[in-house]
C-alpha cells in the first residue's frame, strides 16, 4: 500500500492555483502514493486535466467553469447543501452576521470569504486517515482540512498577499495552528503571511510553482493562436477578469496608447465576475477594436509565443503563473511594482516594473513599442531564465517520511 495523501482545492477553474496543482500532481505517479482530491465546491472546468491515477473524492461534480450560468447555478446549489448539511445553521448564520458587518463598514464586500467557513463545515467526511492532507489554497480549503480531515501530517500552501487579500485571524479562527507546515510561493507571499501570523514563522517555508517549461514551450508550438489578422503591435495579458488583475487601469492605459496614436491591441485570456463592467468600460471609451475579452482558453501558449508583449499590471500577486510562463516563452513583461510581481522581475534587466497608474502602464508599454531592440533583448533576457525545482519537490515528499 502507498502512502495516502489527499489534496483539497476550493474549486477547479481555469486560475494559476489549479494550474500549478495539476503540475505537482504530475510528478506523484508512483505505486508509493494513493494520491485523492477533493474539491470544495465540486466544480471547475480543469477537472479533465486530473490525471488518471488521482482518484476525484466527490461523489458528483459539475464540469461547467464557475463564471458560466450553469456553474454559477451549481454554486448556488452547493452554498444551499453546505448549509444544511452536518448541522449547525444557527452557528454558520451568527458566522456570516460577524464576518459580513465589518465588511460592509469597509465597503468590500468579499462574498467568497463569507462563505468559505460554511461550505468547509458542510462537505464531505472521511472516515480514513490520510498520511498527508493538503490544504491547496486559502479559505475553504485551509479550514476543511484544519477542522475536517484526519492525518498524520498536514500542510497547507499560501498563494496569495495574505493581507490585501482580506483575511483576517478572527475569519480564520486560528486554523493555521493545525497544520505541520505552511508553504508560501514567494519570499514575499512569506512576509506577508507573517505579518498576520508571526507565531507561524519556524513552520513557514517556500515552495515555488512548479512549471513544465519545455512543456509549455511544446505546446506554444500547437495550432492556435490569434486569429484576427491584426498587423500592429499584439499585447497580452492572461488572467482572471476580477478586482484583482486591474483591469480597469488596463482598459484606460490602452485609451491613453491610442489617443497617441500607437498602433497596437491588446488582448485579455480569462474570465471573471468583471467582464460585464470592462464590457462597458470598453464601450465608453471606444476601445471594442482595441481591447479584446478572449475568454478563457484552453491552450493559451501559442498566443504568449505570438504576442510583441506581454503585460501584468495587478494589484496585487502571490507568485504569477502567467509571468512564468511568458517568461518562459521569451516575451518582454511589462508589470506593475506590487507584491509578486516585483519579485518576478529585474526592472530594466527582463522586463519593465511601473507604478499602476494608467500613465505609468502607458508610459512603460509605449517605451518598448518604440524601441524594438530593448524589447526584443529584455525578452531573450527573460527567456533565459530557468524554473528548475526539484528542491522544492523533496521538500514536500519529505513530509511523508
Amino acid at each position: 500500500m502507498g502512502k495516502k495523501i489527499l489534496f483539497v482545492i476550493n474549486t477547479m477553474g481555469q486560475a494559476g492555483a489549479e494550474t500549478a496543482m495539476l503540475e505537482l500532481l504530475g510528478h506523484l505517479d508512483s505505486p508509493a502514493y494513493e494520491i485523492s482530491l477533493y474539491v470544495i465546491m465540486g466544480q471547475g472546468e480543469m477537472i479533465h486535466k486530473l490525471p488518471p491515477y488521482v482518484r476525484l473524492r466527490n461523489p458528483g461534480f459539475d464540469a461547467h467553469s464557475v463564471l458560466s450560468r450553469e456553474g454559477k447555478r451549481g454554486m448556488i446549489r452547493t452554498v444551499c447543501r453546505a448549509f444544511f448539511k452536518n448541522g449547525g445553521q444557527i452557528g454558520k448564520i451568527c458566522y456570516i452576521v460577524k464576518k459580513l458587518m465589518p465588511m460592509v463598514r469597509r465597503g468590500k464586500l468579499q462574498t467568497d470569504k463569507l462563505l468559505w467557513r460554511m461550505l468547509s463545515d458542510g462537505g464531505l467526511r472521511f472516515q480514513e486517515e490520510f498520511d498527508l492532507a493538503v490544504a491547496w489554497l486559502e479559505g475553504a480549503s485551509a479550514y476543511y482540512v484544519a477542522d475536517h480531515v484526519k492525518a498524520a501530517r498536514k500542510c497547507a500552501f499560501v498563494h496569495i498577499d495574505y493581507e490585501s487579500a482580506g483575511y483576517t485571524r478572527e475569519m480564520d479562527r486560528d486554523c493555521w495552528d493545525s497544520f505541520d507546515r505552511i508553504f508560501m510561493v514567494s519570499d514575499e507571499v512569506r512576509e506577508h503571511f507573517l505579518a498576520v501570523y508571526p507565531e507561524h514563522a519556524g513552520k513557514a517555508g517556500i515552495f515555488h510553482n512548479l512549471v513544465d517549461q519545455e512543456g509549455i514551450r511544446r505546446r506554444s508550438r500547437e495550432a492556435g493562436g490569434f486569429s484576427d489578422g491584426y498587423e500592429g503591435k499584439r499585447l497580452l495579458t492572461v488572467g482572471r477578469l476580477t478586482y484583482q488583475k486591474a483591469y480597469d487601469i488596463a482598459i484606460e492605459a490602452m485609451k491613453l496608447l491610442k489617443d497617441r496614436g500607437y498602433r497596437a491591441r491588446w488582448y485579455v485570456l480569462g474570465e471573471g465576475d468583471q467582464r460585464r463592467a470592462l464590457e462597458k468600460k470598453i464601450a465608453a471609451l471606444g476601445l471594442q477594436e482595441d481591447f479584446l475579452l478572449l475568454g478563457a482558453v484552453e491552450n493559451p501558449y501559442p498566443y504568449y509565443a505570438q504576442a510583441d508583449l506581454y503585460i501584468h499590471a495587478t494589484r496585487f500577486e502571490g507568485k504569477s503563473i502567467a509571468i512564468q510562463e511568458a517568461q518562459t516563452l521569451g516575451r518582454a513583461v511589462v508589470a506593475s511594482d506590487c507584491n509578486g510581481n516585483r519579485e518576478q522581475i529585474e526592472d530594466g534587466a527582463d522586463g519593465l516594473l511601473c507604478a499602476l497608474t494608467p500613465e505609468a502602464v502607458a508610459d512603460s508599454i509605449a517605451s518598448l513599442l518604440e524601441d524594438e531592440e530593448k524589447r526584443i533583448a529584455l525578452g531573450q533576457a527573460a527567456g533565459r531564465r530557468d524554473f528548475a525545482q526539484g528542491q522544492e519537490l523533496e521538500t514536500f515528499l519529505a513530509l511523508l517520511d
